[in-house]
């Protein structure tokens, strides 16, 4: 398979990036592919081993990397996790806000436990992260520097598919969030963004129980050319690597034989 990386050189040099989600896929993978180009990558999620792993496997490759365990959904923690960061390496510049879990169920079964989770890690996890590092954008992108948020969505926002309900209403809210805030963050220079990945082929799908959805999943990865997390740790340094006038304020991110 091809390898996904085309940026060159070290054009993140100099910034200071957060990684919620840190601990796979994704998120671990981005963090990687960051501190590659250049960043100081402070990784964020509850699984403290594997945090400290990819560290070492940042250091080791020769990049700088710092890891906090920490809930999002614990608004105290992120906010305590913010000051960390701006007291070890300044304030962050660029926060890809990745956190988030599937549980898919047909609304009938009132699986009100999960659907909680859901919010609580997709929306509210989100906003706490968002709470916490705003601050440090707003004063990033103040003093001329680039100011990149994040956010990971998925095609789920939009697409009308059975028993996604309550996951695909989390991530239609990151969408639509993210639209909103432009308009007050985008005067000010802080750039503000969706990735909205197709099927991706990382641990997500693992948390699926209904039959249906995880039939869907596993026929997608055995039938077609799935993405890759390099594929979307890749598209978000790219996002992050243009110039500071220039927004890439939405970008869906499909294999190309998918079409469901």
């Amino acid at each position: 398979m091809m390898s996904a990386a085309l940026l060159t050189g070290t054009p993140l040099d100099g910034r200071v990036a957060v990684v919620s989600g840190a601990s796979s896929g994704m998120g671990a993978v981005t963090a990687e592919r960051l501190a590659e180009l250049g960043a100081t990558v402070v990784v964020l999620a509850r699984r403290k081993e594997r945090l400290e792993s990819l560290v070492k496997n940042i250091e080791a490759s020769g990049g700088t990397a710092f890891a906090v365990a920490v809930d999002v959904t614990d608004r105290a923690a992120v906010q305590t996790a913010a000051d960390q960061v701006a007291a070890r390496f300044g304030k962050a510049d660029l926060v890809f806000n990745n956190a988030g879990v599937q549980l898919i169920s047909g609304i009938e079964e009132l699986k009100v436990d999960d659907w909680q989770r859901q919010i609580d890690l997709n929306i509210s996890g989100l906003m706490n992260v968002i709470a916490a590092f705003l601050p440090h954008l707003t004063d990033s992108a103040a003093q001329g520097r680039p100011a990149d948020l994040i956010n990971t969505s998925s095609i789920a926002a939009t697409r009308i598919l059975a028993k996604f309900s309550i996951y695909s209403g989390t991530k239609a809210y990151i969408s639509h969030l993210t639209r909103l805030l432009r308009v007050e963050l985008g005067p000010k220079m802080v750039r503000v963004a969706t990735i909205e990945p197709g099927m991706v082929d990382t641990e997500l799908p693992d948390h699926v129980t209904d039959p249906d959805a995880s039939k869907l999943m596993a026929d997608l990865i055995h039938d077609i050319d799935v993405l890759q997390s390099a594929d979307v740790a890749e598209t978000v340094a790219f996002m992050a690597a243009v110039p500071r006038h220039v927004n890439l304020t939405e970008i869906t991110i499909l294999p190309t034989a998918q079409v469901v």
